[in-house]
């Protein structure tokens, strides 16, 4: 029975071409230097990187161990190679306004340079500036200049008590003021005594009071002007001697960057700001006591003053920058301003400013994963404002800043990078449907395959990325049928006889876990054998959950019968996606027709079980039943479908094919084959359509019959489009070649009742009307009679 549906031997797997693994072991191969399969991703990414503008970031999509991360990292090296390295960063202060910081840029690899430069400028300083002033040069310099100014001074001050003493007058100092007073005897006169004068001495006295007070003032004036002077003049000395000695330290410094026009500019705001702030200097030597310690806390808050902050230093970096951010948070991305706790309170300053993941990125390329970045949408959209706007600013993060509290507002920064975003699919679906900004600043996408043509030359290729990875992981060499079952895996994991997997991590696991049990073995080279139990010890560690499953079915706990004939039952297929592994497991749905309200009860609709797509292999059950039978009278027919057994929710459409041939063996009242799982979805035409999970369905149900006992006529029916997705387990395609198992493909329902009723569908003639002894003509005439009764009752 069905003998002509069967799926022939050759047909099963992709058979290994011969001569063309010509070496003993991959040892003898050359690794693998190029991309397999990529082509579209490659260029898409050589693209993105070659574009200029802001809005050429790349997107990089594709399934998980597609080497999504290895070849991006791969490509932006060899490109960043092309290009300049990129300048260091500097933070320096803003002496004009502390709290907004100056960026500095200068040559890749002199930043450090620059910083320690600047730390053992103010350490001499410190040293040598307290000690410059005490030698004794500049003493009697200073020395002269303070007697200069005494002498005239003292000249002013003696011309006015001369004056005062000719004309009886004396001059007394106060605390707020001098005071011109008569004198007698050489006492100052009493207020009696000089009333007692006669008017003329008074007047005299007067007038020469005003002469004298109006020459004190002039004095007055010109003795603190010849202070002011002096000051002047001292303020000189010091300055052109701190200049001298500023100059002997830091012009090595000067001359070193003396193309950098930013660094020229600051070293002039550093010598200037010294010379006002050189009494600090001058008051480190000696002074233990509170004062003095006082004056070290400021010397000591000069010094950071002065002191450079390394932002980005690129010593060791050749080319422009790859930056990978595998954590972008808002301070990992765009940077970080410190702060301490100080008395209940907090300070920052320029030394505290941390650069991000952008900074350390510009003039570059900036790699991160999308999953993480949208963990955070002030993140997201930060990151969108400074790709945009093509400026950083290192700032607190809009959400967390502290009110009340101080903090710093750096210069924004120029910036120019090239972001590139990995990640899977559904981030980048969403993003692209639902944030117009997204696709405004990321237009290049970079989509890796997870699949590739399986041609000789990328067979041959798979080979030498064995070879590869057995050089740089340090791996026993691979045999050529090792080699082989390794390629037989990557078949298996696309479900397709013509293509090979490009998930090259996953293959990286097995090739390692393979390495191991030839180590544990002692053998030299990893075979085909242990190849086959790396996939078996690896299912082993992740199949416990199938195995529970399976035991359901030893002691009657899940019904499932493999041999006999049973009217409107038939035996489907699921399969159960645990993530590492996926197995199937098969299910009873039985169907029953009688007279009532014309339709098809779904149960598990009616239950709340059933899933959109389900309910629409159902409609399209009925669709086919009335195409089918109801061109000459209506559907007078009832019939409830169920998955027996099923609590946790049924999806997919996988099983409408089944769900129909178990209608209609209830309407025909032929019993069903339950030796045959069947799997395929259907269309209103009756073809039968490809399904997902067809290697798990048919292992699921060969697992159950081989627990239950093999009667050498089971097997599974499957759609004929599914036939080059067959890469069954050895065990299972050694079993269909002994004929203990066996596959039937299909490609319409008509040729699926045959092999599970042994009875032929039937053809209708140009009545509509079908042969009696088909599944369809007694189909019909059950339908006929349903209908003739309706009609009855009806009256």
């Amino acid at each position: 029975m069905g003998q002509k549906f069967k799926v022939s031997i050759k047909d099963l797997s992709k058979r290994r071409p011969f001569g063309l693994f010509d070496f003993k072991d991959t040892s003898e191969l050359e690794p693998l230097d190029i991309i397999i399969g990529q082509k579209r991703a490659v260029e898409a990414i050589d693209f993105g990187l070659n574009m200029k503008g802001p809005e050429y970031n790349i997107f990089v999509t594709g399934l998980e161990g597609t080497g999504k991360s290895t070849i991006v990292k791969k490509l932006l090296i060899e490109h960043a190679k092309k290009y300049e390295t990129s300048k260091d960063l500097c933070l320096v202060n803003n002496f004009d306004d502390v709290y907004c910081p100056v960026v500095i840029e200068m040559p890749a690899g002199s930043a450090v340079y620059f910083s320690r430069s600047m730390i053992q400028f103010i350490e001499v300083l410190k040293t040598k500036i307290p000690g410059f002033f005490e030698i004794p040069s500049f003493q009697e310099e200073q020395n002269k200049i303070y007697k200069e100014t005494s002498n005239r001074q003292k000249e002013l001050s003696d011309d006015v008590e001369q004056l005062a003493e000719s004309t009886g007058f004396s001059i007394i100092s106060t605390e707020e003021e001098y005071q011109v007073v008569p004198v007698s005897d050489g006492q100052p006169m009493s207020q009696e005594a000089y009333q007692s004068l006669d008017e003329a001495t008074r007047r005299e006295m007067d007038e020469n009071r005003v002469q004298v007070e109006e020459m004190l003032d002039e004095s007055l004036f010109e003795i603190n002007k010849l202070g002011e002077e002096m000051k002047a003049v001292l303020k000189q000395l010091v300055t052109s001697k701190t200049e001298q000695l500023i100059s002997e330290q830091i012009d090595p410094v000067r001359y070193y960057f003396r193309d950098c026009k930013d660094i020229q500019i600051y070293l002039k705001n550093v010598k200037e700001d010294i010379i006002d702030n050189i009494a600090t200097f001058l008051g480190v030597k000696g002074s233990k006591d509170a004062e003095g310690r006082k004056i070290l806390e400021m010397t000591g808050s000069l010094v950071k003053r002065y002191q450079v902050n390394v932002l980005v230093d690129r010593i060791h970096e050749k080319g422009a920058p790859v930056v990978f951010e595998p954590n972008p948070s808002f301070h990992n991305l765009f940077g970080k301003i410190e702060k301490k706790p100080v008395m209940g309170s907090f300070e920052t300053d320029f030394t505290m400013v941390h650069a991000g993941s952008l900074l350390k990125a510009n003039k570059g390329y900036l790699v991160i994963n999308i999953e993480p970045l949208l963990m955070n949408a002030s993140v997201w959209e930060s990151l969108k404002r400074t790709l945009q706007d093509s400026m950083l600013r290192i700032e607190d993060m809009p959400d967390q800043a502290d009110y009340g509290m101080p903090s710093l507002k750096p210069a924004p920064i120029p910036l120019n990078v090239k972001v590139i975003l990995v990640g899977g699919y559904e981030p980048f679906r969403i993003l692209q449907s639902a944030d117009s900004g997204f696709n405004k600043i990321f237009k290049v996408r970079a989509d890796f395959d997870y699949e590739v043509e399986l041609t000789d030359e990328n067979i041959y290729n798979y080979a030498r990325f064995i070879a590869r990875v057995c050089k740089k992981e340090n791996l026993l060499s691979f045999t050529p049928d090792g080699v082989w079952a390794v390629i037989e895996y990557g078949n298996r994991m696309v479900a397709d006889q013509q293509k090979l997997s490009l998930r090259f991590g996953h293959i990286l696991g097995i090739l390692k876990e393979a390495d191991y049990w030839t180590k544990k073995d002692n053998a030299l080279m990893v075979s085909e054998g242990y190849v086959i139990k790396a996939l078996n010890q690896h299912r082993f560690r992740h199949n416990l959950y199938e195995e529970k499953v399976l035991a359901e079915f030893d002691d009657q706990s899940v019904l499932i019968d493999v041999k006999g004939k049973v009217t409107g039952q038939v035996n489907a297929l699921a399969v159960y996606d645990m993530g590492e592994i996926a197995f199937g497991r098969p299910t009873r749905i039985t169907a029953e027709s009688y007279m009532g309200t014309p339709g098809i009860i779904n149960i598990e609709h009616e239950s709340d079980l059933s899933g959109e797509t389900h309910d629409k292999g159902v409609m399209i059950v009925s669709g086919y039943l009335g195409r089918m039978f109801a061109q000459n009278y209506p559907l007078s027919v009832s019939i409830s479908i169920t998955f027996e057994q099923s609590y946790d929710g049924v999806d997919g459409d996988s099983a409408s094919s089944t769900e129909l041939y178990a209608v209609l063996s209830s309407l025909c009242g032929i019993p069903i084959r339950q030796e045959i799982a069947v799997t395929g979805s259907v269309n209103q035409k009756g073809e039968i359509q490809a399904i997902g999970g067809v290697n798990e369905k048919i292992e699921g149900f060969f697992d159950i019959c081989v627990k239950k006992g093999l009667t050498k006529t089971q097997g599974v029916m499957i759609p004929s489009s599914n036939v080059k997705n067959l890469v069954l387990r050895k065990d299972v395609a050694q079993a269909i070649e002994k004929k203990l198992f066996h596959l039937f493909s299909v490609k319409t329902i008509e040729e699926g009742i045959e092999v599970l009723t042994g009875v032929k569908a039937g053809e209708p003639d140009s009545n509509a009307c079908f042969p009696e002894n088909t599944v369809f003509g007694k189909v019909q005439e059950k339908l006929k009679k349903y209908h003739e009764l309706s009609m009855r009752y009806a009256k």
